[in-house]
């Protein structure tokens, strides 16, 4: 009998929450995986939001300052959160699980802590820090100076203690940029209702975080990255300097490297794709 797949989960990024891998969800069930996509810590229906966005009238101000309700929720927790996800729809067999964006980040946590619960780590454009550097120290590094995320923040994420999208503007040329830093090969109505869905806050201190390697930990994980050539928020030259980092640490094991003609969001613009590259076999 041949042996069964291990079952998929899906991280989302920044931002994002677990809504935004239905269209491959629908797809990889479809085929008979089993299949679960999760709300990363801070996110989705783990998320709070600033107050000031649904004050009316609004005032930008406050917005700029009011303390971020995610701002304590950091690298430690979402790693918790996601190794107690993976006991659960793994239940003792190991997971594939496919990050995007920062889960990226969360993912390398966890695999670190459990090993061998992990089949296979498939970063979709995401963090994929080196041992004990932070996702902030890439996000800044002369390989991403131009992302357009920077660019897309309302206020000073220290003072804050998240980085905020000011998504309840209407303003065309910011909701423009919105659309380009992360969807930018789908068309305008659906980037609109995904815009839509976003939480504003992405807590600083999971950017913060930093998680040590060993050879016997993460190190020994059969990993994919999957570059987005045309992504506007984790530039390609990034991507390439967490593979290259990544096969310079661990030679003995290598990345799988796929390439995608996407942006920052191939899981709604080209979603068979994903489906077929996080289904084949590590």
């Amino acid at each position: 009998m041949p042996l069964r797949p291990p079952p998929l989960l899906f991280v989302h990024g920044f931002w994002f929450g677990s809504w935004c891998w239905s269209e491959v969800l629908a797809r990889v069930t479809g085929a008979g995986h089993v299949a679960h996509a999760v709300d990363m810590a801070g996110h989705g229906l783990r998320a709070r939001r600033p107050r000031s966005l649904a004050t009316r009238p609004f005032d930008p101000e406050e917005m700029a300052t009011e303390l971020s309700p995610v701002a304590d929720v950091g690298l430690d927790q979402a790693g918790e959160l996601l190794v107690s996800q993976i006991r659960r729809l793994g239940r003792g067999r190991p997971v594939t699980v496919v990050a995007h964006s920062m889960g990226g980040a969360v993912l390398t946590r966890a695999v670190q802590e459990v090993p061998e619960l992990v089949a296979h780590a498939v970063y979709l454009t995401g963090f994929m820090p080196g041992s004990g550097v932070s996702s902030d120290t890439y996000a800044r590094s002369p390989e991403n100076a131009e992302s357009l995320v920077t660019a897309s923040l309302a206020t000073d994420p220290a003072r804050v203690g998240a980085m905020r999208l000011d998504l309840v503007s209407a303003e065309d040329d910011y909701r423009r940029l919105l659309r380009k830093a992360f969807f930018d090969d789908i068309p305008v109505d659906a980037a609109e209702a995904a815009l839509g869905l976003l939480t504003p806050d992405g807590p600083v201190a999971m950017l913060l975080g930093t998680t040590r390697l060993t050879p016997d930990g993460w190190g020994s994980v059969p990993r994919t990255y999957v570059r987005c050539e045309q992504d506007w928020a984790i530039r390609p030259a990034l991507q390439e300097r967490f593979i290259a980092e990544a096969d310079a640490a661990f030679p003995d094991n290598p990345t799988t490297v796929v390439t995608l003609d996407s942006s920052h969001s191939p899981f709604l613009s080209m979603p068979d794709r994903v489906v077929e590259i996080v289904t084949k076999p590590a």
